[in-house]
Formats: structure tokens, sequence, C-alpha cells
């Protein structure tokens, strides 16, 4: 067992130009390859189904078990998709990953593409972050060139080819099923399921979607073996993963780190809060998993613990927020954000993002009456678990969740006549030791 800290994937991110394929195979990058190459497909599947790897995305899907969902006596083409599609508030994981070492994800694709028997793999990448768009294109170009893309890889009999496609920048892409409408140039809405992307995915084949941290972590498991992997993290959530603190702490970043660390140690590591302040409130996936306080600054970070305390891992993206922060004004912010990437497909999301920025906006300026805060509640409630997809639900997540533990400063504001905050005072440029 290594120490706090499990650099796999982030190894070799201080490598001098890490991105290229030279410093990438000085390192033992594409050593996956040939020992994948020498097993069966079914074995390859096996060694990540024994590993525990389950998916870097959100939901925690065992990643193995997902590719062994693929019907392998479907005459059709079978797909890969990578999912880089990275546009939550607060996650920012995979396009650090992919700027500094796109090799790693680039390996990680053909030793999943070969288990799965698919010739064809695309990584759906967002838009707006061209410089990743460019750096990762110029690896795969790399790869071609060096005979690890293209027909008979390595002289294995193996072919695959690999695309890497810019999305439009839709927050919904993200969501699997959108995503595959946006790589077929439809508007990005998610599909009704059944069927499901392995049996009728991209062009109606038998398809595996996978997250950008998912696919990257294969080729260390192949190279390592699954019980490398499976000695770290925890029971039931194996392995590592990459941690991406923000917001109030000294040293943000991306901290790789075994499943099941708690705050309390990642804050430690990133040099404790902002000087002069305390934590308040934190997300531990994303602005769409439900808020956490100081109280469960000893919490597991993983799948089953997190869950436990009422919230979800979701990407690991730990925004923590200091005494100094409007919670109403901070959920806000966020909500504002879901009304704006619904894609207007189901009406609960659709209005109730609408309605829900609507009341919390008034209740910010402290209009409105505690009423309000049950409508909020009762909003909520029509589009949690009645939405098409899981937007809707997440957009429901800060709010309810910041009722049930700040209830007293959605009040405040009432009795204020406004936020009682200073906003200038939660900056990141706001003089030491300011309080609100």
């Amino acid at each position: 067992m290594m120490g706090t800290l499990t650099p796999v994937l982030t190894d070799n991110w201080d490598t001098e130009r890490a991105w290229t394929m030279a410093a990438y195979e000085e390192r033992g990058g594409y050593a996956a390859l040939d020992k994948a190459f020498a097993m069966a497909p079914d074995d390859v599947i096996n060694a990540v189904k024994e590993s525990g790897l389950r998916g870097r995305g959100g939901a925690g899907f065992p990643t193995g078990m997902k590719w062994g969902f693929i019907p392998q006596d479907n005459p059709r083409p079978k797909y890969l998709v990578v999912n880089a599609d990275e546009s939550e508030p607060g996650t920012c994981k995979d396009i650090p990953l992919m700027m500094a070492s796109p090799h790693t994800l680039v390996e990680g694709v053909i030793v999943s593409a070969y288990a799965i028997r698919a010739h064809t793999a695309f990584i759906y990448v967002r838009g707006e972050v061209l410089h990743v768009v460019r750096r990762l294109q110029r690896a795969v170009q790399e790869a071609y060139l060096a005979g690890h893309l293209g027909s008979n890889i390595h002289g294995s009999g193996y072919d695959l080819d690999l695309v890497v496609h810019a999305g439009a920048g839709a927050y919904i892409c993200g969501e699997e099923t959108a995503l595959l409408e946006g790589l077929e140039g439809r508007r990005g809405q998610p599909r009704l399921r059944p069927p499901f992307p392995a049996v009728a995915g991209l062009y109606a084949s038998p398809t595996v979607i996978n997250n950008v941290e998912s696919i990257a972590s294969v080729p260390s498991i192949i190279v390592n073996g699954p019980e490398w992997f499976a000695g770290m993290g925890t029971e039931k959530s194996n392995g590592f993963g990459i941690f991406s603190l923000s917001g109030h702490v000294r040293t943000p970043g991306q901290y790789e780190a075994p499943l099941g660390i708690t705050l309390r140690e990642l804050i430690d590591l990133a040099g404790g809060m902002r000087e002069g302040h305390e934590l308040k409130f934190w997300t531990p996936g994303g602005s769409s998993t439900p808020l956490l306080t100081p109280e469960h600054l000893d919490v597991p970070l993983d799948f089953e613990s997190v869950g436990a305390a009422g919230s979800m891992l979701g990407t690991r993206a730990l925004q923590l927020f200091d005494e100094t922060t409007c919670v109403v004004r901070a959920v806000l912010r966020w909500t504002e954000f879901y009304k704006h990437e619904s894609c207007g497909k189901c009406t609960p999301c659709r209005e109730g993002t609408w309605w829900l920025t609507q009341t919390l906006a008034r209740l910010e300026k402290g209009q409105g009456s505690e009423a309000d805060l049950d409508l909020l509640l009762d909003q909520c409630d029509n589009i949690l678990g009645r939405s098409f997809c899981a937007l809707g639900d997440g957009a429901t997540s800060p709010i309810s969740s910041s009722i049930q533990h700040f209830r007293d400063e959605y009040l405040a504001h009432l009795t204020h006549g406004g936020c009682p905050f200073d906003a200038a005072a939660s900056t990141a440029f706001a003089p030491a030791g300011a309080h609100a």
C-alpha cells in the first residue's frame, strides 16, 4: 500500500513535455498494449472486472461489467466512446488529465477497444476546450505514426481507428445518450432507454461509453495486475481516483488518492483552508451532488460512505466554501446554470429549473416569505425522479440539501431584507482575515 497520495494517472504530469509520446514512452507508456494483445479479449474484460474498477464519471457502475454487456454475437460493429465532455461546475479532473498526459487516455482506449472487439473508437471532448482538442488530436496522430493505432497494431492482427470529436458546448451531452445524439450530428437530447447503448448505441450498434478517467485507469490495471488495483481503496470502492479541490483552500488542484480518503486529510494536503477562515459547506462530487457540512469532514470518500451521508461521490469535485460565502447565492448560481443547460426535452426540468431560479432569486433578494422555502422543496419534489434524465435530479440536490442544513440562512435573507453577506468577502482577492 502506498502513502496517502497514490500518483498513478498523475505520476508523469511533472515530466518535461509530459504530453508528448516520447516523454510518455520513457516512463513505460504503451507497455500495456503488448501485454493486452497477448491476452484474449475476454481475459482483458475479466481483469478489469477483478480489479473492481468502477466508472469514474459519477455513477460508479462497474466498468468490466459494462463491457461484458456487449452482445458479441451481434453482427453490427462495436464502438467505444469516451465521454470527455466534462462540463459540470467544479468538476476538473479529465481536462487536466488530457492536457498533461493525453497518451494515458489513448493507450487506455486501445486496450479497452480491443477488449470489447471494437475497431472504431471516439473521444467526445467538450468543444470549448480547444487547447485540449488540439492536444488530443496531436497525441492520436503520434500514436498512428508510431503504429499504436491503425491496422495490424504491433503485429497483433488487431485494427483500430480513433476519432477525436469536439462537441458544440452543451452540458447535457455529458449524459451518455445525449452524447451519442451529438456524435451522430443531432441535437443533444437524452434517448429513451431501453434499448441501452450496449445493445443499440452509436449508429444503433453495440456501444460502450466510459469516462476519461475510467479508460485512462485501464493500462495500469493491465500492467500491474487487477490485484494491485483492488488492493487500494475500500472494500466496495476499489482503487484510486483524482480528487479535485477548488474554492477556499490554500492549494487547490488535483490530488490522486485511494478512494476512502477523507476531506479532512485532503484539506491537510492542500495546506488547509485559506488563512483566518473555516469550512462552511462543500460538494463531494460537483454542483449536482447534495451539499455537506464540516460535520462530514471524516466521511470516507467512497461511493458507499458518501451515499450513506446523504450525498454522492460523483466526480470527486470537492468545492470548498468558507464562512464568507452565502449559501443561497451559491445555490442560485448553480441553479441558473442548470436552467441554462436544460435541453428542454422534458417538462419537469425545462419548466422546473426556471421556477427554481425565480423562487431562489426572490429569496436571495430578501423578498417573499418562509412559505417560499416549502414552495422550493415542493418544486424540487416535482422534478426529482420525474425528469427524463439526471440533469433535473441534479438541479434539485443543492437546493434541498442547503435548505436542510442552512434553513436559518434562508430566513436571515428575509429578516435582513436582502443578502446579509458581503459578496466581495468570499472572492479570491479578498484581504486575509476579512469576515462577512
